[in-house]
């Protein structure tokens, strides 16, 4: 299967540069991937896609302002430090800029609050920094830092907790799981009240779920890594959802992608934790997701072919052209999509 078997043209005016003013005001396609056609509607009506019994997963994870603007020791230029992953014991795996101005061994100070040295360049590129600073290194990156945002995001964001969900609690993402940032409490509280179950899970958002797809085959690919973490009650309401035949709606393809990974080949799930990087395309039979809650994601991206994987590579290339042609706002700050 080819790269641009999953390509589609998007006006650049569709991009959604700003969060809509109500989390749960912004539009909602509804696919039904066993039928031909799809229904428009606001996200607010979400519910009436849950029956009693059913469980929505949602990821808890929280965005780090995870990147910094700094001196260079020995230099008059700013530097740009973006925060991946936290390697423990202050070290940091970080993307760097300018990458020939911070070698191994070079110093870096943010605002006198934060320092940092070059302690080892990886294979691709990345950097290890370790930070010295006094007092905890969350308030300091509060402080300091703003939001990683995409790329095809040039507008500023003025409100750093639009670019996180309401449920977010696990600090650890570069990027938001976007599609949760419609919900909002009310919204949650109604699906519980309507015996929907809420399973909480986590996976830390690495920036690579923005690395294009440059292999002409997809297959030959390789996906980056991203830690996950299912608790033991959250296993016990998906799995019960199995049990009784009801559903099990994944809120993003993050959600997705944890449980997946976590669950057996019955698509049953324990307490478990760990790193994936599972890949999935068309031809993938997934064993616990049964409807997904997710944004319109970019051509030829590794999301996308999730999302075909589920609903199939036309049906979702026809829901894509009626979302341009209907004027959806498409990425991050975007509308969002059911497939039921």
């Amino acid at each position: 299967m080819k790269r641009s078997d999953f390509y589609y043209d998007l006006p650049e005016e569709l991009i959604a540069q700003t969060p809509i003013e109500k989390r749960d005001n912004s539009r909602l396609m509804v696919l039904d991937r066993h039928k031909n056609g799809v229904e428009h509607r606001r996200f607010y009506d979400i519910c009436d896609y849950f029956n009693k019994g059913d469980c929505l997963v949602i990821n808890e994870t929280r965005v780090l302002p995870a990147r910094l603007y700094a001196s260079r020791k020995g230099g008059t230029a700013p530097v740009e430090i973006l925060l991946l992953k936290d390697l423990g014991q202050d070290n940091w795996e970080c993307i760097v800029y300018p990458g020939k101005k911070l070698r191994q061994g070079a110093e870096i100070d943010c605002a006198g609050k934060l320092k940092g040295t070059i302690t080892d360049v990886l294979p691709d590129g990345n950097r290890v920094v370790h930070f010295e600073y006094d007092g905890i290194f969350l308030e300091i990156l509060e402080e300091l830092g703003t939001m990683p945002l995409p790329h095809y995001i040039t507008e500023r964001l003025e409100d750093k907790e639009r670019y996180q969900t309401v449920f977010a609690r696990e600090n650890g993402s570069a990027a938001a799981p976007t599609a949760g940032l419609h919900f909002t409490p009310e919204l949650l509280c109604k699906l519980e009240e309507k015996g929907v179950n809420i399973a909480k899970i986590t996976l830390h958002v690495g920036l690579g779920t923005f690395r294009p797809v440059k292999a002409d085959n997809i297959t030959d690919h390789v996906m980056h890594s991203e830690f996950y973490k299912v608790s033991a009650e959250a296993a016990e309401k998906i799995n019960s959802a199995k049990q009784n035949g009801n559903k099990v709606i994944a809120c993003g393809t993050t959600s997705c992608r944890t449980i997946e990974s976590a669950c057996d080949e019955n698509g049953m799930l324990c307490e478990c934790s760990g790193n994936t990087s599972i890949f999935i395309y068309p031809g993938y039979k997934f064993k616990c997701l049964d409807s997904l809650i997710t944004n319109f994601h970019l051509p030829e991206s590794t999301l996308i072919m999730l999302v075909s994987a589920l609903a199939g590579r036309e049906k979702v290339l026809d829901a894509y052209k009626s979302a341009v042609d209907n004027k959806y706002r498409f990425f991050s700050f975007g509308d969002a999509m059911i497939i039921v």
